[in-house]
């Protein structure tokens, strides 16, 4: 529970000017929360049909698609969204992609090559 609920639960017994100072919130920020709950919800359910989308891509995929595909898939059936909000959604509901990349070799050791001679003579004893 948030202390914004903490007060709209309490605010017929004790008044919310009251509360507000108890707990170290300013009254503006209460009424502020109060009057955006509508569009708090609003976007908690358009997240859940995102989520919801971000599955059946997900599981279309065998699992394999990441974020910036699912972006795509996404984008090719008509719901355009931004990658930074699939991400949050895919990690909130515990969604990854497979990662198969191949790390490449870049240097390769010649077996046959002679050891470089030590041309200035240092010695590295303590």
């Amino acid at each position: 529970m948030n202390r914004f609920q903490f007060v709209a639960d309490h605010q017929c017994r004790y008044g919310v000017k009251r509360l507000c100072q108890v707990i170290g919130l300013a009254r503006s920020s209460f009424y502020h929360w109060k009057a955006t709950a509508a569009e708090r919800e609003a976007r908690r359910c358009a997240g859940d049909r995102l989520a919801a989308r971000i599955r059946v891509v997900h599981r279309k995929s065998s699992g394999t698609y990441g974020v910036v595909r699912i972006t795509a898939e996404l984008g090719e059936a008509g719901h355009l969204v931004n990658h930074k909000r699939v991400a949050r959604i895919m990690r909130g509901i515990g969604l990854s992609g497979l990662r198969r990349r191949r790390r490449h070799r870049t240097t390769i050791d010649d077996p046959a090559a002679a050891e470089a001679p030590d041309l200035i003579g240092r010695d590295f004893t303590a």
